[in-house]
């Protein structure tokens, strides 16, 4: 038996999902998280009636009048895979909204159960519902249920498997046939009679003790954290406040006690091995297995604890209001109003954040923000950020705040280059989003949350990264003659010889050698891998001792075997940050510009710009901090020069090709 899981956005549709099958699908308070189907069978606690039962959880939809990709998939799943019963998710707390899309379900003639969700919330808001009324009214069995509290769930499953089979009446009979190919006016006729039916059928079933119109405490706490003036600064201090925690003081704290199982790891392997083991066996597992992915590790409780506290601000429902706060700006710059969701969800992870941007219908926008959202620094930049923040800025929470600052910047400068890139006219876009109510998050979603994206990043780290980084072992170990390579001479090696042509090409970036290339260019596989690919070339094992760098105050032992300044150490940062995402991201966003050209374009608009801003950083910096320019400032200057040239020669191509066409129109 398969049941389709429909609803508006932020309806608790996806948590009710989470609950009933055991899956930790990503919750968010708008529409676009879930972006795709996803099914999972329901969980025997839940599940009474012995029949095995596919749950599938559609996008959030207001209407199945497809306005919108993520409501195209709900509204073609539903008319062509013809599930055996709906469980339509309705918020309690907003009737006159719901149900227009429960309306509309009725009418297919496939079996129906409602979810009244949210009725936890019914009591301080003063609102009473008569749920026989309601059912009798819609013709469909209508459930309470909460899925924050886990309450009703037995019960939904339990009516959705009593009227399997039976069939569906619409709750009112229309005027206007229920024909496809009905024209514009028709449906918009139909709709209206619709609209009079749930206005009515509201009336009757909802009372309201408390006026709607009365300024409420959420009221006031909006004008505050959603002004557009003030609440840029606020957000600004939250995420700081964040990377306080999580980079300076409870994050460490518990990476040195993680840290020093890694330690032990390493000391009791090199025990065991003994003096009589291969020394490229020996190298290979200490430093490129333990060591790589070692130093990866030990960055974990750093992120997680960061993950965490992104998931408590998310829950509460204050990512919402950054939401509202920074469409304003966006779309200024030729953005979509829903432009930031994608950004917002990229914070965790590029993929799924560029899968976002399928919400958006303006095509140039769509594959705009979908080229603009891998610079938002996403979890797999985080080891990266906590690395370069704890061995040259003494765990400064301003480094990692400024780089999501940083990453804003640059996509609102992008959006202004490549509009002007493409002369194409921008559609009008509103940006629609109930704001959740503020509520204390919890601290379990939290943490299942922290744990799944930890699972994957640990995952990851035992996958790709461990691959990668014994490559990289095995490259620095041997020359193009399969020789080992002498102690002193790893220049010579297979990954320094194809290393060093990047090198030269990095020079005026302030990080010319082929051991900070080769970590750049393996990122472009997993970000995380820049990390264990520095441990594993430089060859230092006290690389993840977080204690050490908790102690450092600019060029220590481990920034003067890098051979970084701070400068220096800022600018390959920001290059690693804000040039292309790894290839699993790019994949993503070639399925979602559909099409080379912009692909193309993209990844080379990326790479300029991460070249870009390095060579501002390095330089800018090094003149104010030491009164000269930094190396090859020349060779960069020419380099930018040509970058800024093509820029511009696009823009004024396409001017001119405006001007001819507009010449032969008379």
């Amino acid at each position: 038996m398969r049941i389709a899981l429909t609803g508006n956005p932020n309806s608790g549709k996806t948590t009710l999902f989470n609950v009933i099958t055991g899956k930790v699908e990503h919750v968010g308070n708008w529409a676009g998280v879930t972006v795709d189907k996803k099914e999972g069978d329901v969980k025997g606690d839940w599940n009474k009636t012995g029949t095995k039962i596919r749950i599938v959880d559609l996008p959030g939809a207001y209407s199945m009048s497809p306005y919108s990709s993520e409501e195209s998939i709900t509204s073609n799943f539903v008319k062509n895979e013809q599930p055996d019963v709906i469980i339509n998710i309705v918020d309690a707390t907003n009737l006159s909204r719901s149900l227009l899309l429960t309306t509309q379900l009725l009418e297919l003639g496939i079996p129906v159960v409602v979810a009244l969700n949210k009725i936890d919330l019914l009591k301080n808001k003063g609102i009473t519902i008569n749920l026989k009324v309601l059912s009798k009214k819609l013709g469909c069995p209508v459930v309470e249920t909460s899925s924050i509290l886990k309450k009703g769930m037995v019960e939904i499953i339990d009516q959705a498997v009593k009227v399997s089979g039976k069939g569906q009446k619409a709750p009112f009979q229309s005027s206007i046939l229920n024909n496809d190919e009905l024209d514009k006016k028709a449906y918009e006729a139909k709709d209206k009679e619709r609209f009079r039916f749930v206005d009515k059928l509201v009336k009757e079933t909802e009372i309201r003790e408390v006026e709607s119109k009365k300024q409420t405490r959420q009221d006031a706490i909006d004008r505050i954290v959603a002004n557009k003036i003030l609440g840029i600064p606020i957000f600004a201090a939250v995420i700081y406040l964040v990377f306080s925690i999580s980079q300076s003081w409870l994050g460490p704290l518990i990476a040195d006690y993680f840290v020093g199982w890694i330690d032990k790891l390493y000391v009791f392997v090199d025990g065991i091995m003994g003096e009589n083991i291969s020394p490229l066996l020996s190298t290979l597992l200490l430093d490129g297995i333990i060591g790589g992915v070692g130093a990866l590790i030990g960055f974990l409780p750093l992120i997680m604890v960061l993950f965490f506290q992104l998931a408590l601000l998310e829950d509460s429902g204050y990512m919402a209001r950054v939401a509202v706060v920074m469409d304003r700006y966006l779309k200024k710059v030729g953005l979509s109003g829903k432009s930031i969701i994608p950004m917002i969800i990229g914070t965790g992870c590029a993929i799924p954040g560029v899968m976002a941007t399928r919400t958006i219908r303006d095509e140039r926008q769509r594959r705009t923000t979908a080229m603009l959202t891998p610079f938002m620094p996403c979890g797999a930049k985080l080891p990266v950020i906590a690395l370069f923040s704890g061995v040259f800025f003494e765990n400064a929470a301003w480094v990692g705040t400024s780089m999501y600052f940083v990453g804003i910047g640059i996509i609102i400068g992008g959006a202004l280059i490549v509009r002007r890139i493409t002369k194409e006219s921008s559609a009008k876009s509103y940006f629609i989003m109930e704001l959740p109510e503020y509520r204390l998050p919890s601290i379990k979603r939290a943490y299942v949350s922290m744990m799944s994206r930890a699972k994957a990043f640990i995952i990851k780290a035992a996958t790709i990264i461990l691959v990668c980084n014994a490559a990289i072992q095995i490259m620095q170990t041997f020359n193009w003659n399969f020789q080992l390579v002498a102690e002193g001479m790893e220049n010579t090696s297979i990954l320094a010889s194809l290393a060093n042509p990047f090198a030269y090409l990095l020079l005026p970036l302030g990080f010319g050698v082929w051991q900070l290339a080769a970590a750049a260019i393996t990122g472009f596989i997993a970000k995380e891998n820049v990390v264990g690919t520095l441990a594993v070339v430089y060859g230092i094992s006290n690389f993840i001792d977080t204690e050490e760098l908790a102690l450092v105050s600019g060029a220590n032992d481990v920034a003067s075997i890098m051979g970084l300044s701070s400068v220096a150490a800022l600018a390959y940062l920001m290059f690693n940050l804000f040039t292309p995402p790894c290839f699993a991201a790019i994949g993503a966003m070639n399925a979602e510009m559909e099409s080379r050209k912009w692909l193309w374009g993209g990844i080379a608009f990326q790479l300029s710009m991460g070249y870009v801003v390095s060579f501002i950083v390095y330089q800018v910096g090094t003149l104010i901090t030491t009164g000269s320019f930094g190396n090859a400032f020349v060779p960069g200057l020419i380099a930018v020069a040509f970058i800024i040239g093509i820029i511009f020669y696009l823009m004024q191509r396409n001017n001119q090709e405006e001007y001819e066409a507009l010449k032969e129109l008379g």
